[in-house]
């Protein structure tokens, strides 16, 4: 499964990368959280230099612990892009960026870009740059507030260097979940287009709905928009004008044909279109796309949709998908998921959480991995007591 399941990138450091990751755990184990730490980690990337000077961040730190509560929020995340390994992260108060650093890998050691940091004794920040980056750093590093970073200034004063980390987050990474959720919008625009449709037709064929072809009527109309400011955590609700769509599904079967409005489709062939767009849109173009409860559909349904990303003519590009889900059943599907693709977020006694991999169990080869599972044996099951543990 080595060549189906991860991509070659040439590095000595990370010569494979995984094609798809599914993140199981109980209710409330954290597991959304993961993924708004990193939707939260792109708008402050994407958004910071629109903030003005003394305005509050919308950072919370966890507050069930005391000495955790008055530290600052830290982010990083590593990926590779165009065969170069990029490590970025900074960490923050509700005020201001405390640190920020960039580490590059074109070979086996890093290089560092940047460095940022406060000095404690003047509250200035102190940059310490490397060689591989070039431009005008002075210049950049006078424009950056404290309350903005430091590769988002220098990327909007034009450094083509840091340009392809911003890129990453602006352009790369796509998440969906209940602050952006799935919506029609994507495949609508793409139905318009008659080898788009034809394409999205071909793939809901594929999963065994008979859908001949979608009509799509546009109009315009105004609706409110809750608009949600990640660097704030505000909310308001603002007036669009948005294309609005009917679609209309046409339906062929031996026995006849008949056309559904979009509403009288089930939730999961709904779920299944709205997914359609963004998954033909992003596969084969690099980017990484993050699904937070991936559960509604069918078990094969979901199947065949991770395996699109193990697909070498679909996903040439070397998109990867990361989800989570409830779905055991994924666990014991054959060939679906290396070990290392597994992984569990468990909530621990002081209610913190711990994302790990199934690989750290060293499961046997035959190993049921949904049942044993079940049974706690990887933990990231919810601890049930009464009344729920009462017997029956």
């Amino acid at each position: 499964m080595l060549d189906s399941h991860t991509l070659a990138t040439g590095l000595t450091a990370a010569p494979h990368l995984l094609k798809s990751a599914a993140i199981y755990g109980a209710n409330a184990s954290g597991k959304s959280n993961l993924l708004k730490a990193l939707q939260s980690m792109r708008g402050v990337v994407v958004e910071s230099t629109v903030v003005p000077l003394g305005q509050t961040f919308a950072v919370q730190p966890f507050r069930l612990d005391t000495e955790s509560e008055k530290q600052p929020i830290e982010f990083e995340v590593t990926f590779v892009m165009g065969g170069v390994r990029y490590q970025y992260g900074f960490s923050m108060t509700q005020q201001r960026i405390i640190r920020e650093h960039l580490l590059v890998y074109k070979a086996f050691k890093p290089q560092r870009s940047f460095a940022r940091r406060v000095d404690e004794a003047t509250g200035k920040d102190i940059y310490e740059f490397g060689p591989s980056l070039k431009g005008p750093k002075n210049v950049w590093e006078g424009a950056t507030r404290s309350n903005v970073l430091f590769l988002s200034m220098a990327v909007q004063l034009n450094s083509e260097a840091l340009r392809p980390v911003f890129d990453w987050f602006a352009n790369r990474l796509v998440i969906f979940n209940e602050t952006s959720p799935l919506g029609l919008q994507l495949t609508a625009q793409m139905l318009k287009q008659s080898e788009s449709r034809k394409r999205i037709c071909d793939f809901l064929a594929a999963a065994d709905i008979s859908i001949a072809d979608i009509e799509v009527a546009t109009r315009k109309t105004s609706m409110p928009e809750v608009h949600v400011d990640f660097l704030t955590g505000k909310a308001e609700v603002r007036a669009k004008e948005i294309e609005a769509f009917r679609l209309r599904l046409s339906h062929v079967t031996d026995a006849g044909q008949a056309v559904f409005d979009l509403a009288d489709e089930s939730r999961g062939t709904q779920e299944l279109l709205f997914l359609s767009g963004p998954v033909l849109e992003l596969l084969g173009k690099g980017r990484t796309l993050v699904i937070d409860e991936l559960s509604s559909m069918h078990t094969t349904l979901l199947q065949a949709l991770v395996r699109l990303f193990y697909h070498p003519e679909i996903n040439a590009g070397g998109s990867q998908l990361i989800f989570t889900t409830h779905n055991t059943s994924l666990l014991d599907a054959y060939g679906l998921f290396r070990r290392d693709q597994i992984w569990f977020m468990e909530k621990q006694d002081d209610q913190s959480s711990r994302l790990y991999s199934l690989w750290e169990y060293s499961p046997r080869k035959n190993e049921a991995l949904g049942r044993s599972y079940l049974q706690g044996r990887y933990g990231a099951v919810p601890m049930l007591g009464s009344p729920f543990g009462a017997p029956s």
